[in-house]
């Protein structure tokens, strides 16, 4: 039976008249890898440095603080307003340098008194976060007393415990870790509750103990919360501290920077009581950027609030 159609056969390639074919030539080694080797791959650009947020966080409050030194100068200035009612920054500064002998102690006594109350406070807080999140009935009963110690006033209850305790430094160390209390229970209770749902139902699932579940699941949750607790009690801590000094008045060589303002209102040396205002301020800013560099120690490399800042 024949085909409807024919095959057809196909034809070699025929060379075109004068041009003589010959086998291409095999590639030599060195070829070979450098024709397997990638292309190099163009340098990344490289992110100016006035463009960089790490930067930006530095050098625009600076900037706007140089604006507003300068502004306060040149209002005091241009008015010719007397020492005596709003010194310029100038004088200011001067009086920082001069009076550094005793505003340089009295420096000393007020950041020992905010450390050791911040200790304090730190670590009665976690005990009682601990306490609290083993036991709903236990928070129920015992959360409205540590609401109650943060919204009575400090300057109300500071007389009584500078009564009650003798030790005037141990007296206004109470005073200042009340105040910073109430953040670092709050936080850390929040924190240590507020746990994934599956990840807590596969720790029941496994027969995990109380114990286990506080340290392998709890305390992890909790360490953003606890960490922006400290942020906000190192301050309190601060402030705490500056109230008992002036609740106490104590003076002489354990006299803090409270004491070093009562004393310059007293005397109408405004130029000093800027001074250590100004020292209190600066410790209470050093105190907040520390508290943030060890949450971005013990966050960075795992945790989503830090990795997500640039």
């Amino acid at each position: 039976m024949s085909t409807p159609f024919p095959s057809a056969s196909i034809a070699s390639p025929v060379p075109s008249p004068g041009v003589t074919s010959s086998p291409a030539a095999p590639r030599s080694a060195p070829a070979q890898a450098a024709a397997a080797k990638p292309a190099p791959k163009a340098a990344p650009k490289r992110t100016p440095l006035m463009a960089q947020p790490r930067v930006q966080r530095v050098v625009y409050p600076v900037l706007v603080g140089l604006v507003l030194i300068a502004l306060w100068q040149g209002l005091v200035t241009a008015m010719e307003l007397p020492p005596y009612l709003v010194p310029s920054p100038i004088l200011m500064m001067k009086t920082l340098f001069t009076d550094w002998a005793a505003l340089g102690g009295s420096l000393w006594v007020t950041v020992k008194i905010t450390v050791l109350a911040f200790v304090v406070a730190t670590v009665a807080g976690v005990l009682i976060s601990f306490l609290f999140v083993q036991s709903k009935r236990i928070e129920t009963a015992l959360f409205p007393y540590a609401v109650l110690l943060q919204v009575t006033p400090i300057v109300a209850v500071a007389p009584l415990i500078i009564i009650w305790v003798k030790d005037p430094t141990a007296s206004m160390v109470i005073c200042a870790a009340l105040v910073a209390l109430f953040p670092i229970i709050s936080n850390t209770t929040l924190g240590l509750r507020s746990v994934e749902p599956d990840l807590q139902s596969y720790f029941q699932l496994n027969r995990a103990t109380r114990v286990q579940t506080l340290l392998r699941l709890r305390i992890p949750s909790a360490l953003p919360y606890f960490f922006g607790g400290l942020r906000i009690s190192s301050g309190l801590a601060l402030i705490g501290a500056v109230v008992a000094e002036f609740v106490a008045g104590t003076g002489g060589q354990g006299a803090g920077l409270a004491y070093q303002i009562l004393q310059a209102g007293f005397q109408l040396n405004i130029p000093r009581m800027f001074a250590a205002l100004l020292l209190i301020s600066l410790t209470g800013v050093a105190l907040f950027v520390l508290m943030a560099w060890l949450t971005r120690v013990a966050l960075g490399g795992w945790h989503a609030s830090e990795n997500s800042m640039d």
